[in-house]
């Protein structure tokens, strides 16, 4: 009797989740398990601003998935998906081809830049290892520069960051830490260095707690940062931004570095692919597939859950990836032995906390409101909590923060 295929797509919290839950609860001849990522190794999203901001090693952010799956039970596969075809139950690569009697599309999210113009050219997106070391490097790049040329050319030192929400903060709260090593290094005065928050929306992490939000603001002012909230990105252009000031009146700002943090949409593999879908996110059933089809779930950045509370949709974060990925394996073991229960997802907040730089963060957990070197201990068992969800203890010593005091 032929084994029944099941194959994930994406290697990212919830697809390396989905593959190490399901092959711990399925034997090794229930089912044929394949899990396509494009790279080989794991990379963790929430620990990008640290590389891109050069307070963390790139490498310190990935581990390879081979660390973590039973290659008995799972067989991997580095590619890169075209598009899928769900009439035949085929999934294209850009080198081949794979069918499948079950798909976890877990593929991750992409830069929403909004149709802003300018913006894929000319900023840069923290969406993956090598755009953090390519920011990074751009960055030191600019101080090395300017300090290099005779001309000075003053905006060289002008980061600006469009977006206020978790990206562009947690990666503000780095480069305001980095800035005065970056200005040592290269014996630059900090005071020509200009950091500057583009915000569309009236206020700075919106839909976190306003008191939080007002300490946030505070901490980072006072290491250099700029807020221009309420302030529109028009356009991307070689030599920085254009921003709305007013109605009907433009003003350029000009930097050596811009970078876009503004939003995530779903992968484009997904509309491709014919799911229906906004923004590249499909609005999945209670258990996780895609309407209309028994074989496919979508989880993570391209799936969609709304908040019955506040009717708006959760935000795609790791937590949620994670929580779908183990939910996302148990109904695939259901579906593969005939037997059991299919459950349906609704994700557990047990806390959020962002980070504003190595030993301050604000965050809400277990419903208590924290600031500080509190919230900033929270976040490193959060970030050693997931290591230890998808490898154990084992990946936690390996890749684990423990520079808790």
């Amino acid at each position: 009797m032929r084994k029944p295929k099941v194959v994930i797509l994406g290697a990212g919290y919830g697809g390396l989740m989905t593959a190490t839950k399901l092959q711990k609860a399925v034997g090794v001849n229930e089912v044929e398990i394949l899990l396509v990522n494009k790279n080989d190794y794991h990379y963790e999203t929430t620990w990008l601003h640290e590389a891109s901001a050069g307070t963390l090693h790139h490498d310190r952010v990935r581990y390879n998935i081979s660390e973590v799956i039973d290659r008995n039970k799972v067989d991997f596969i580095q590619g890169t998906v075209s598009e899928i075809n769900t009439k035949e139950k085929k999934v294209i690569l850009e080198d081949g081809e794979l069918e499948y009697d079950y798909l976890v599309v877990a593929l991750g999210g992409e830069s929403e830049t909004f149709g802003i113009k300018g913006l894929k050219e000319h900023a840069f997106s923290i969406v993956n290892v090598d755009s953090a070391r390519q920011i990074r490097e751009h960055i030191e790049y600019q101080f090395a520069t300017y300090k290099a040329e005779e001309e000075k050319k003053e905006e060289r030192l002008t980061i600006v960051v469009g977006g206020a929400g978790f990206t562009g903060i947690e990666f503000l709260g780095e480069l305001s830490n980095r800035v005065p090593e970056l200005c040592r290094e290269y014996d630059v005065d900090p005071n020509k260095v200009k950091m500057l928050c583009v915000e569309a929306a009236p206020t700075v992490l919106p839909g976190f707690d306003a008191e939080l939000v007002k300490y946030a603001v505070a901490q980072l002012e006072k290491k250099g940062v700029t807020f221009m909230i309420g302030t529109a990105v028009k356009e991307g252009t070689p030599e920085g931004i254009i921003v709305a000031k007013g109605e009907d009146e433009l003003e350029e700002i000009k930097a050596g570095t811009v970078v876009w943090a503004a939003g995530i949409r779903g992968n484009s593999v997904i509309e491709k692919s014919g799911f229906e879908a906004m923004r590249g996110r499909v609005k999945v059933q209670p258990d996780l597939r895609a309407p209309g089809y028994d074989d496919v779930f979508i989880i993570g950045d391209s799936a969609l859950i709304i908040n019955e509370e506040i009717n708006r949709p959760y935000p795609p974060t790791a937590q949620i990836a994670m929580q779908q990925g183990e939910t996302c394996a148990h109904n695939l073991a259901v579906l593969i032995r005939g037997k059991g229960e299919i459950q349906s997802f609704t994700p557990d907040i047990k806390g959020t906390v962002c980070s504003l730089g190595e030993d301050d963060a604000i965050g809400v957990a277990f419903g208590k409101k924290m600031v500080g070197g509190k919230a900033s201990f929270m976040k490193k068992v959060i970030d050693n909590r997931s290591l230890y969800m998808i490898g154990g203890p084992t990946l936690v010593f390996k890749k684990g923060k423990f520079n808790f005091l």
